[in-house]
């Protein structure tokens, strides 16, 4: 693992070592490392929440029965045919 220094205001100190201790994490490392996950994650529900809109803006709603993904799967089927067929 990699060592990283942040340089800290008094109060923010004091913070974090409060946050530590209540919180019954094992060091400050591991309250910093659950931040930053918290952070990876809330960065990837936006990402998903902004393809979702995308996806609503993207045009007229089609309806998608077993038969929509059976035509999807012979076509996908086709075209790894085709590309392997290709290949050297």
């Amino acid at each position: 693992m990699e060592t990283m220094n942040i340089a800290l205001p008094e109060s923010m100190k004091s913070f974090v070592q409060g946050r530590v201790s209540e919180g019954g994490y094992s060091s400050v490392s591991e309250y910093v490392r659950e931040l930053i996950r918290a952070d990876q994650k809330r960065q990837v529900e936006e990402r998903v929440d902004a393809l979702l809109i995308e996806g609503l803006h993207s045009g007229a709603p089609i309806e998608v029965t077993p038969e929509y993904w059976e035509a999807k799967r012979r076509k996908l089927a086709a075209k790894l045919s085709t590309k392997n067929k290709n290949a050297p």
